[in-house]
């Protein structure tokens, strides 16, 4: 754990962590059992962050994986990749669609790769047609 992130639990600066985990949750389409389910955490611990209580370094280090979103994002209760941040880099890219897919099947895999491939596509004709 960073000085910076024990600075913040120490002083017990980590304003509702909660609340900004049920957002993740939900732009994720989970609800927070799900989530909580999913990275192998009790319901008690979800229970706890309602009641104001801070995850640990390990588990915001799962939340980050899970949600494909840097820790720091978590422990500041930052919206990741908003307008007013930098556009996606292509490793910021590649590494969020990991996180999304990997518990994809081959064949669903295989649709995505096509559904890319339309993406691009249609992306090429709209430019030559400009």
């Amino acid at each position: 754990m960073s000085d910076f992130m024990f600075l913040i639990f120490y002083l017990g600066e980590f304003p509702m962590f909660y609340d900004y985990f049920s957002r993740l949750c939900a732009r994720k389409g989970v609800s927070t059992s799900r989530a909580a389910e999913d990275i192998n955490l009790s319901r008690s611990t979800v229970s706890k962050w309602k009641n104001g209580s801070t995850p640990s370094g390990s588990t915001l280090q799962k939340l980050s994986e899970y949600f494909g979103i840097p820790a720091d994002y978590l422990l500041r209760g930052e919206e990741p990749f908003t307008e007013t941040q930098p556009d996606l880099t292509f490793n910021d890219f590649t590494y969020a669609l990991h996180n999304e897919t990997k518990e994809l099947s081959p064949e669903n895999k295989q649709r995505l790769l096509e559904f890319a491939r339309l993406f691009r596509a249609e992306q090429e004709k709209e430019t030559k047609e400009k």
